[in-house]
């Protein structure tokens, strides 16, 4: 679909359920400053600056193309898998350089977990062993510390009372709706500051997504959430701050705008941002 494709204004929608916004927040969970991502040269995302408030719920949105998944990869460092790819800028995680020569990228992703578009579990595992396979990563092997962290993280995720007679049980018995929370649960079994979650609801139906949203809404809480949405009504509906991003002319994604959830979809100031949340392309 074209980025200027034409949709129906949805304003009705977005006014009335936008998340409360007026919190106090402190020192930001995470900073980002001129923080470009190039492939093989050819900029993606350039120049993007911002904070994520601390136990919030941040929206990136824009049409596709517009580098809010490379962006959000770039918050634990996904791109050092890609061959060709170039993360400039800064990045910290409080007072952590995420990409400082001594910063283990390993260790960075258990404190910025991640949950991806379409449920992952491992196929071959185990409800029990998907739970804790992050701690066991990182070697964590007593049993009863191991148990504990799969109850409270399957809690957490709003599983436990559906899975806990068959923890046993393969990941792939689950729905899809379930295997997406299970997901979350393997995420926080690790105790992270941060949670990026790419379009996470983008795979499920009405009501799988509905229990997700009301999922991050109960989380935020407990871990910093960044997620990457198309769904306006679902970015008003789970976020505190949208940060709305716009191809430029080269197609390197630009931050065009970032705020509270409410005034970016109701006072926006830039006319671009209007456009972009009232349908009139994307």
């Amino acid at each position: 679909m074209s980025d200027m494709t034409p949709a129906p204004p949805r304003p009705e929608v977005i006014t009335a359920t936008a998340v409360d916004d007026t919190r106090d927040t402190d020192i930001p969970a995470m900073t980002l400053r001129n923080v470009s991502v190039a492939f093989s040269g050819k900029h993606a995302v350039r120049d993007v600056s911002f904070d994520v408030p601390t136990n919030q719920v941040t929206s990136l949105i824009g049409p596709s193309g517009s580098g809010k998944t490379t962006l959000l990869r770039a918050l634990n460092r996904m791109h050092d898998l890609t061959r060709g790819a170039n993360v400039t800028g800064e990045v910290k995680l409080g007072g952590l350089d995420v990409y400082a020569p001594t910063t283990r990228p390993m260790l960075l992703r258990s404190r910025v977990g991640m949950v991806f578009q379409r449920p992952n579990p491992f196929p071959t595992m185990s409800i029990y062993d998907n739970t804790v396979s992050g701690l066991r990563f990182n070697g964590i092997r007593r049993k009863s510390l191991l148990d504990e962290a799969a109850e409270s993280a399957l809690i957490a995720a709003a599983l436990w009372d559906s899975v806990r007679g068959r923890l046993k049980a393969s990941a792939g018995t689950l729905s899809g709706g379930e295997q997406q929370r299970l997901c979350i649960a393997r995420a926080l079994a690790v105790e992270p500051e941060v949670l990026l979650m790419d379009e996470p609801t983008s795979s499920l139906d009405p009501s799988a997504t509905k229990r997700i949203e009301e999922l991050m809404s109960e989380l935020k809480d407990r871990v910093t959430i960044v997620i990457v949405t198309h769904n306006m009504q679902q970015a008003t509906r789970v976020s505190h701050h949208c940060a709305f991003l716009l191809m430029g002319e080269d197609k390197a994604g630009e931050l065009i705008e970032v705020g509270p959830t409410r005034k970016l979809f109701t006072e926006p100031s830039d006319p671009r941002t209007e456009d972009y949340v009232n349908g009139r392309f994307g």
